[in-house]
């Protein structure tokens, strides 16, 4: 089971969006749809689909947050003509950040922000071997930029079977970045393969809660485990969702909670919904008990 999940946060085009997305993808589907009434928001769409066999979640929860390049998608191509296709697709209604072209890091590259405002790098991976088709890349500009091993440190401590696959330093002559300052690394966390930048080029943005990543638990027990090692700012711990201290956004759920609202028994999923809505850390005997189960201990 995949244990982090990117998590996206639309207004209301998370169906629509879902369905252009496992259009553009090949072997890609919508996996599972809900809705849970009587939220702060109204009523809230849940969707989960699997991209080149990786899961996302999008929610449609109203305008509070937009998307960033902060938090973009790197998708690993094995052809040119792979990368030519997904650009065509990504880029229709959005706004390139780096043109379709040839870089010193790829003969065919580019990075746009797709009509719904989300990031995808597309890169052709010529000689190296695809571990991994999209891989979740977190930049570090502004009050962050310098930090990028900070937190690589930090996320492998946190997570169990964590390594660093690279790392790429900026130089002396790499001007505004600050040389020594990671200029891309690889990690994989819980199995899942991440990408991290410092940039010091001017930034208008930084990380926010449009993109977040909800790691499954299994147990009370991970669930503690995962919050008190990631939570570093109290006034953001709401209904399971917390921030750590480089802003980056994420979400601490038990597995058992795709069942939960995934229920068709309306009565059911108010009552979960009802619970976990007055919840910070997420108690799982408590929403068990809500859904219907005896309580219990995780």
């Amino acid at each position: 089971m995949q244990i982090i999940t990117p998590h996206l946060w639309f207004n209301k085009e998370a169906k629509e969006a879902a369905r252009f997305y496992t259009s553009a993808f090949k072997d890609s589907r919508i996996k599972t749809t809900a809705t849970l009434p009587n939220t702060p928001s109204g009523l809230v769409d849940l969707l989960t689909m699997e991209l080149l066999g990786q899961d996302f979640k999008l929610i449609n929860a109203g305008p509070l947050f937009k998307f960033t390049p902060a938090v973009s998608f790197l998708v690993a191509c094995e052809t040119k003509k792979e990368v030519d296709a997904l650009w065509n697709e990504l880029s229709k209604g959005g706004l390139a950040l780096m043109e379709l072209g040839d870089y010193p890091f790829s003969e065919r590259y580019g990075w746009t922000q797709d009509r719904y405002g989300l990031s995808w790098q597309v890169m052709f991976m010529g000689d190296r071997k695809v571990k991994q088709k999209i891989t979740s890349t977190l930049m570090f500009v502004g009050p962050q930029c310098g930090r990028a091993e900070e937190a690589i440190n930090f996320y492998s401590s946190v997570f169990r079977d964590a390594k660093v696959d690279h790392i790429l330093r900026y130089g002396k002559d790499d001007k505004p970045d600050k040389e020594g300052t990671i200029k891309h690394a690889g990690v994989s966390l819980a199995g899942e393969n991440f990408a991290v930048m410092d940039s010091a080029r001017a930034h208008n943005f930084t990380f926010n809660e449009a993109i977040s990543f909800m790691v499954h638990c299994d147990t009370q027990e991970q669930i503690d485990y995962y919050w008190s090692k990631l939570s570093a700012e109290p006034r953001a711990e709401q209904c399971g969702w917390l921030k750590d201290k480089f802003g980056l956004s994420w979400q601490i759920v038990p597995t058992a909670m795709d069942e939960m609202l995934g229920d068709r028994d309306q009565s059911k999923l108010s009552r979960v919904t009802e619970a976990f809505l007055k919840m910070k850390k997420l108690d799982l005997a408590k929403l068990k008990e809500a859904y219907g189960h005896a309580r219990s201990a995780a």
